[in-house]
């Protein structure tokens, strides 16, 4: 294997006498090929002395392509006269949900000499995102003779068509903007939420994938990738992704949480036998009872009670099988012998059973009636919490409250904090779950 060229960052980071784009281009190359630490250690040199102009830029850009997104605010906000300050300044400030203040410093920008198209473009964009979406698009409209060749222009007018709900004209210019800009990172990202939210998670990790390839580190890329490499149980990577994040940003509550959750789960460790095993027994649940001799008796009483599969069997218990209409002893052994053969039981399954509703449907008022039977959809949770829930079946909000906490956390990659996510989801509706 050919190791990925190694850049030089100690000279442009803190012996060059100016900090300009060439500089900039070397750390974006050196992120690029892995040397992320190496950029923190000389970064943390450089933040320490910084009091010049010269250096005040270079660490705050460097800050902000590492995503420590406050230090780079202070330390562009110190620069004056630079549009490239200004300009990094912006985009801090828009992860930092500060529209207002970037709106500023792109408008400084601009008089600064950086690209007016680019910074009126991301203008518009913190328009949309202080809640104006028909001024942005206006905004936008006017800027298309000028802007339209340009990805920015795709972007920002993909996340318009997001906001008006329009999801496949969203996702056609966001196409759009990565076809005229592979690199262009929040298209990326958006690209990948979308496909991430259709179901499309093979497109939804090689995008995020692709947008991580280049600076600077998206935080909330990073845990979206790292909650989808946890869902098919590779946990050394999502593991990296969450340190990666917390790397950035020591304080992430959610990262930490994600990674304490991998680190306490027991199904960490893949084991290929008891994954081999699980199959076959599943396999032998699925047998139709039609495939065995069994008297008329049995085979009746069966049939009336809607067992059909050796599964159904297993759902059962000794008492529920006798309660039913000339079920006796006899058809009873004919069971055991059938369900002994297979290393089998009666009720060994019992737990999994779907639970009964908290409540008949008689006894809600009109209003709890229509929010049991509402999707849980509506509870807006994560990607993570909601594929969970569907691998228990659960569709509507009253099969959800018929679960305890702990039944949910046995559901593979199920931890504390999708747990507490859907308590605090349904507390806002008035709602608990079972035993809460």
């Amino acid at each position: 294997m050919i190791a990925a060229e190694q850049f030089d960052i100690r000279g442009p980071l803190l012996d060059s006498p100016e900090f300009g784009y060439d500089e900039l281009a070397v750390l974006q190359q050196a992120l690029s090929a892995g040397q992320a630490a190496e950029l923190r250690v000389i970064w943390k040199e450089l933040d320490s002395r910084a009091s010049s102009q010269r250096d005040l830029l270079a660490s705050g850009v460097t800050a902000f392509l590492l995503a420590n997104l406050d230090r780079a605010v202070e330390c562009l906000s110190q620069v004056k006269e630079s549009g490239m300050a200004s300009y990094y300044l912006g985009n801090a400030l828009i992860s930092l949900e500060r529209y207002d203040e970037a709106i500023e410093a792109f408008q400084q920008a601009k008089k600064q000499g950086y690209d007016k198209v680019q910074c009126d473009l991301l203008i518009a964009g913190c328009t949309r995102l202080k809640g104006d979406v028909d001024d942005a698009e206006n905004q936008l409209r006017e800027l298309a003779r000028e802007a339209a060749t340009r990805a920015e222009y795709s972007y920002q007018m993909g996340c318009v068509m997001t906001d008006r709900g329009d999801t496949y004209g969203s996702l056609e210019y966001f196409e759009r903007a990565v076809d005229m800009d592979p690199n262009h990172s929040r298209a990326l990202f958006n690209l990948a939420q979308l496909n991430n939210q259709l179901g499309n998670d093979d497109e939804a990790i090689q995008l995020y994938e692709q947008m991580l390839a280049k600076p600077p580190i998206y935080c909330g890329a990073m845990i979206n990738l790292g909650l989808l490499y946890e869902d098919r149980e590779l946990y050394g990577p999502a593991a990296f992704c969450f340190k990666r994040v917390l790397e950035a940003q020591p304080n992430n509550e959610r990262a930490k949480l994600y990674l304490l959750d991998i680190e306490s789960s027991a199904e960490m460790f893949y084991d290929e036998d008891a994954a081999k095993r699980d199959k076959h027994l599943e396999q032998i649940l699925q047998i139709p009872i039609s495939d065995f001799e069994l008297s008329a008796r049995s085979r009746n009483c069966l049939e009336r009670a809607g067992i059909e599969r050796l599964e159904d069997l297993t759902l059962m218990s000794e008492e529920q099988l006798l309660a039913g209409k000339n079920f006796g002893e006899t058809s009873l052994k004919e069971i055991r012998a059938i369900l002994d053969m297979h290393g089998l039981k009666l009720g060994q399954n019992l737990h999994k059973k779907q639970p009964e509703p908290l409540y008949k449907p008689e006894e809600l008022t009109p209003e709890e009636r229509a929010l049991h039977e509402s999707s849980v959809s509506e509870l807006d949770l994560s990607v993570r919490a909601r594929k969970c829930l569907s691998r228990l079946g659960i569709t509507t909000i009253g099969e959800l409250v018929a679960r305890s906490g702990d039944e949910l956390l046995s559901v593979r990659n199920f931890g504390v904090t999708s747990l507490n996510e859907i308590r605090e989801k349904l507390q806002t509706k008035g709602i608990k779950l079972r035993g809460d």
